[in-house]
C-alpha cells in the first residue's frame, strides 16, 4: 500500500500544512482527523488499515491533511471571531489546496469527504458549502454544532458553518445528487445530534442514510467498521 508524505506553506493559513497520501491511484477520498488530530491519527488508529483492500486495488487514494482545531475552534485564548475566522480560511485551505487539485482524479470532477467524530463535522460542513466538489459524504459520529466553541458569538462566518441552520436556504441541485451517510450508533455521544441532521436533511428532501449501528460507543473500532463499508458505495468506473 502506497504512503507518501507531503508539507507545504499554505498562503490561505500562512502556515505550514502536513498531509499523508494512501494509496497509487483512484477515487480521491478526503478523510479528516477528529477534534485536534493530526495528519497522522486515521492511520496511527488503523482507519487506514480498515480501507487497505480499496487502497490495494487502486480504486480509491485518500488524503489526511492536518487539522488546525487547536488554533480554530479550541482555541479558548483568542476570540470567537478570530477562532471562526481561523476556520474558514482552513476551508478555504482545504477547497483552493487540495480538493481543486485532486477532484479531477476521476472523470466525476468530485471528491468523497469522510471524518469521524469532529472531523464528521469538518467533511459534512465542506460538503455542503461545496456541493459541485462532492460526491459523496462519509460522517461517522460527527457533530455537527459549533455554536458552543464560540461563547455565543455569531455573526455570518458562524451561520455559514452551521449546517443545521444555512442548510435550510440551499438550492444547490448538486445537494440532492450528493450521497450522503451519517454513521451513528445508539450508544454514540453524537447520536443526538446525527438524528437533528438527519431531520434537517429530510426536511429539505435530501436523501440521506442515517446507519444506526446497535452497542457501539463512540470510538474507532466501530468506525472502523463503517469506513469500508461506506466506501462500496462508490462507483469507481
Amino acid at each position: 500500500m502506497k504512503e507518501e508524505y507531503f508539507k507545504w506553506h499554505s498562503p490561505n493559513l500562512n502556515r505550514d500544512i502536513e498531509m499523508l497520501v494512501f494509496g497509487h491511484a483512484g477515487y480521491p477520498v478526503i478523510l479528516f482527523p477528529t477534534s485536534m488530530g493530526s495528519y497522522h491519527e486515521n492511520k496511527d488508529m488503523g482507519l487506514i488499515e480498515s480501507a487497505k483492500w480499496y487502497l490495494e486495488q487502486g480504486l480509491i487514494q485518500i488524503f489526511c491533511p492536518d487539522s488546525i482545531d487547536k488554533d480554530s475552534f479550541y482555541n479558548k485564548n483568542i476570540h470567537p471571531v478570530h477562532r471562526i475566522e481561523n476556520h474558514v480560511r482552513y476551508d478555504k485551505m482545504i477547497c483552493h489546496e487540495l480538493v481543486e487539485r485532486v477532484k479531477n482524479n476521476t472523470p466525476s470532477g468530485k471528491v468523497a469527504m469522510a471524518g469521524c467524530s469532529f472531523g464528521g463535522y469538518h467533511a459534512a460542513n465542506f460538503a455542503f458549502r461545496h456541493p459541485g466538489y462532492v460526491s459523496h459524504l462519509f460522517s461517522m459520529s460527527g457533530a455537527f454544532n459549533i455554536k458552543s466553541f464560540l461563547d455565543g458569538f455569531h455573526n455570518d462566518d458562524v451561520f455559514y458553518n452551521s449546517p443545521e441552520d444555512y442548510l435550510y436556504g440551499l438550492n444547490d441541485p448538486e445537494l440532492w445528487n450528493m450521497d450522503i451517510v451519517l454513521g451513528t450508533s445508539n450508544w454514540d455521544i453524537c447520536f443526538d445530534a446525527n438524528l437533528k441532521l438527519s431531520k434537517v436533511l429530510s426536511d429539505r428532501n435530501m436523501h440521506h442514510w442515517l446507519d444506526i449501528r446497535q452497542e457501539h460507543k463512540h470510538d474507532w473500532p466501530v468506525w472502523k467498521e463503517m469506513f469500508p463499508h461506506y466506501l462500496s458505495r462508490i462507483r469507481f468506473f
